[in-house]
C-alpha cells in the first residue's frame, strides 16, 4: 500500500525537477537568443515561466518584463561599448512607448477582472486571454524573424528624416503590447527604427535592446504593490538569461545571424499555434 501511494508522489517529484531544469535551460536560451540576434527571444520568457514553472499568466508578464529588462540592458551596454547604440533616438522613442508601458501597467492591468465573460459555457479568464494574445503575437512576431529584410543603404541626409507622428504612434503599440504581454517588441522595433528612423541595422539592434530595457523595467515599477515577487528566483532567472547573452554573442561570431533568425522564427511560430490550439481547445 505504501509503494503505490508513494510512487506516484515520486513520479510528480521527478516530473517537476526536469520541468524545473528544462525552465532554466530555455531561460539561457533566451539570453542566447537576444545576444544572437537581439530580439524575438523574449517572446518566449512568459511561455517558460507559464508552462515550465507553473506560474500564473498575469504575474508572469511581470516577470518577463524584469527579465526581459535587465537582460536586454547589459546587451545594450554591450552595443554601446562597440558604439551600435543611438541614445538620442533610444530617448525619442520613448517619449510614447514608455510612458504608455507604465500607465499600463500601473492603471489597466490592475482593472483586467479574472473572470471576463462566458460563451456557450466557456469560461473565458483574463490568464485564457492573456496566452491566447500572446500566442497572436508570438505568429506575427515569427513571420517577422522568417521574412527576410533588404536594407537599402542611407545617406545621412535620409538619416536626418524622421516622421515624427508615425514613431510616436508606433511608440504607443509597442508600449501597449509589452505593458500588456510583457513582450519586449524587438520584433516590432528593429524593423521600425530602420525604415522610420532610417537607423542601420546594427544601430537598429543596438538601439532596440536599449529601447526594450527601459520599456520592461520602467514598466515593472508599475507592478510594484500589485504582485507579490519571488525576488530570489527572478533574480536567478534573469542571471541565466543575461550568461546566455554573453553566450549568444560569442555563438554569433561563428554563426550566420540570419539563419539562426529564420530557423528560431520556424521554432516560435510553431509554439505559437500550440499555445493556441492548448488555451482554446483544451483550456
Amino acid at each position: 500500500m505504501t509503494y503505490i501511494t508513494v510512487q506516484p508522489l515520486r513520479r510528480l517529484q521527478i516530473c517537476s525537477i526536469i520541468m524545473e531544469v528544462m525552465g532554466y535551460i530555455a531561460a539561457l536560451l533566451i539570453g542566447v537568443s537576444l545576444g544572437l540576434i537581439g530580439g524575438g527571444g523574449s517572446i518566449l520568457t512568459v511561455p517558460v515561466l507559464v508552462y515550465l514553472f507553473s506560474l500564473n499568466p498575469i504575474l508572469s508578464t511581470s516577470y518577463s518584463l524584469f527579465v526581459v529588462g535587465s537582460t536586454s540592458l547589459v546587451g545594450a551596454i554591450n552595443n554601446y561599448l562597440k558604439g551600435f547604440v543611438r541614445i538620442k533616438t533610444a530617448l525619442l522613442f520613448g517619449l510614447s512607448s514608455i510612458t504608455t508601458v507604465y500607465l499600463t501597467r500601473k492603471f489597466l492591468i490592475p482593472l483586467i477582472p479574472e473572470n471576463i465573460g462566458n460563451i456557450d459555457g466557456f469560461q473565458i479568464t483574463a490568464e485564457i486571454v492573456t496566452m491566447v494574445l500572446f500566442a497572436i503575437l508570438m505568429m506575427i512576431a515569427s513571420i517577422s524573424m522568417i521574412k527576410e529584410h533588404k536594407q537599402k543603404s542611407i545617406s545621412d541626409t535620409e538619416n536626418r528624416k524622421v516622421n515624427m507622428p508615425k514613431l510616436l504612434m508606433y511608440g504607443v503599440v509597442i508600449g501597449i503590447a509589452t505593458g500588456l504581454l510583457g513582450a519586449g517588441g524587438g520584433f516590432l522595433l528593429i524593423p521600425t527604427l530602420v525604415l522610420l528612423v532610417k537607423l542601420p541595422m546594427k544601430d537598429a539592434v543596438g538601439t532596440s535592446l536599449l529601447i526594450i530595457a527601459l520599456n520592461s523595467l520602467i514598466g515593472f515599477t508599475g507592478d510594484i504593490g500589485h504582485f507579490t515577487m519571488n525576488w530570489i528566483f527572478l533574480i536567478k532567472i534573469t542571471f541565466i538569461s543575461i550568461v546566455g547573452i554573453f553566450l549568444g554573442g560569442l555563438i554569433g561570431k561563428k554563426i550566420s545571424g540570419d539563419k539562426l533568425k529564420k530557423a528560431f522564427g520556424w521554432f516560435v511560430l510553431a509554439m505559437g499555434v500550440y499555445i493556441l490550439t492548448k488555451e482554446i481547445f483544451f483550456s
